[in-house]
């Protein structure tokens, strides 16, 4: 289990905590912590971290899978779209979001995040309205394979932005209210697509192109907003003064002591990519995110073929989402505040399993049955998925290892989008046993994964109790003050 440094009261400011010269620094060498003044600034980053990023988070998604809410309203149809079209119509959004995610997040940590979330969300946006003015299939994979493009800094450079504020044991609640919006988009998503889909015939265009048009519109205008909303680095942030910098930058080297990775040389780098723990957490993200994007893609598709209407469907996938957002703020709670990550993320795994069990033996089942399941199993996904997240997160030390591990995570775990694209094919509908079969074998995966990464932290944690990694002690002063969580001092959180 992770301990804070004896220390706990009285901390050292990192060198990039004040402009300030020598002399200030060195008379600034210690800081107490006022609790009270600890408060106020949680509060007051938490108002200005985290709702505007969550906003977007929420348009992003939303313009992620609308596809799937607008294949029922027709879309297939009219672009005349045949077998596995609609599969690779999903895939092809994959392959520039996971080749570009670790580019964009060593790019945010040179511009702004101010200035890049919100100019690639512009530019998704846009694609997005392209969609619904598409006239046919080689149209909408072009526009889907951009989309992938735009997006692929987005989550990265947000989850990267959000550690950079928080201690490791507060970022869990933040992440997952973070990630709540991704989950609430399959709820105000399936809404908004049943009120926009009757605007069918309007300007002599079917409901599915005004799903695009509409959301497109939404996601632009609120990209041009966020440019004055969304927050920069602690160090160079407009809404702290310079007592609360001082102070926020202060807990943060409390809480992780000596491990900093503020510079990207030969060196480091070589650490950050042959670090296991960073392998180890992209096949955990990659074993769940399959059921977090076949649950985004096809509940609707699903519901549908419980023998429901289009609308009907839209509407009954909306308190699915509200329940596993609420179970996934209640679980952060928890999480956090026992510290402990491993045993929450194998309890989402084992609700996940029953759902998936009672959908690969739903010819014996009732249809109330298979819908509770559809909850299962989207529940128990959105237990483990933003745990997994935070949990790799919270074991890595340094601004440029935190920047590479989340991109590298997000991004190759995303491959699991591409599995999720093709398991659930038409001619097994309304089955789908490959769906599920596959879906619950990925779970494991992450399940199996995670066991692994706890284990191998826990032997770490031994090493370094007995010195074994202490003649890093040794190295030159440059190296050691980049070492990142390879810094003896540093322990990592179960």
């Amino acid at each position: 289990m992770y301990e804070k440094p004896i220390l706990s009261d009285v901390v050292s400011i990192p060198q990039s905590a004040s402009t300030t010269t020598t002399e200030e620094n060195s008379t600034h060498a210690l800081l107490p912590i006022d609790p009270a003044a600890e408060r106020r600034l949680l509060r007051k980053c938490d108002l200005h971290v985290l709702p505007v990023i969550s906003v977007l988070y929420l348009l992003a998604f939303i313009d992620r899978i609308n596809i799937g809410n607008a294949k029922i309203q027709g879309l297939e149809k009219d672009l005349d779209m045949r077998g596995n079209d609609f599969n690779i119509a999903l895939f092809v959004f994959f392959i520039p979001y996971i080749l570009l995610e670790v580019p964009s997040n060593i790019l945010i940590r040179k511009i702004a995040p101010s200035t890049w979330l919100p100019f690639i969300m512009l530019c998704w946006g846009v694609i997005t309205i392209c969609m619904g003015f598409t006239r046919n299939y080689a149209g909408l994979v072009v526009c889907r394979f951009l989309l992938g493009l735009f997006e692929a800094g987005f989550v990265p450079g947000c989850i990267y932005l959000i550690s950079m504020y928080y201690q490791r044991y507060e970022l869990q609640w933040r992440v997952n209210l973070f990630f709540c919006t991704s989950i609430l988009s399959g709820a105000f998503g399936g809404l908004l697509a049943y009120g926009l889909a009757s605007m069918t015939s309007i300007g002599g265009y079917n409901g599915w192109r005004w799903i695009f048009i509409m959301e497109g519109v939404l996601t632009v205008i609120a990209a041009a907003v966020s440019k004055f909303l969304i927050v920069d680095w602690p160090e160079t942030s407009k809404f702290l003064n310079e007592k609360e910098r001082v102070m926020l930058l202060a807990r943060l080297r409390r809480d992780v002591a000596d491990a900093r990775m503020d510079r990207l040389d030969k060196k480091a780098a070589r650490r950050v990519f042959s670090d296991w723990k960073i392998y180890i957490g992209t096949i955990m993200y990659f074993g769940i995110v399959v059921t977090g994007y076949s649950t985004s893609f096809f509940t609707p598709t699903i519901l549908k073929q419980l023998g429901w209407t289009s609308v009907r469907a839209q509407v009954l996938s909306i308190p699915i989402y509200i329940v596993a957002a609420i179970v996934a703020l209640v679980i952060a709670v928890c999480t956090d505040r026992i510290r402990h990550r491993y045993a929450f993320i194998i309890l989402g795994v084992l609700v996940a399993t029953i759902g998936y069990v009672i959908l690969l033996a739903q010819q014996g089942v009732s249809v109330g049955a298979r819908y509770f399941a559809v909850y299962l199993v989207t529940t128990g996904g959105y237990i483990a998925q933003p745990i997994i997240l935070v949990w790799l997160s919270n074991n890595m030390g340094g601004h440029y290892k935190r920047s590479i591990s989340a991109a590298l995570q997000i991004g190759l775990g995303n491959c699991g989008g591409i599995v999720a694209s093709n398991i659930y094919m038409p001619n097994q509908s309304p089955t789908y046993p490959v769906g599920f079969g596959v879906s619950l074998g990925m779970l494991w995966l992450s399940g199996l994964a995670s066991t692994a990464f706890i284990v191998g932290l826990w032997l770490e944690n031994r090493k370094r109790d007995r010195g074994e990694r202490d003649h890093r002690l040794g190295l030159p002063k440059g190296e050691l003050e980049n070492l990142g969580d390879d810094h003896p001092s540093f322990r990592f959180a179960y």
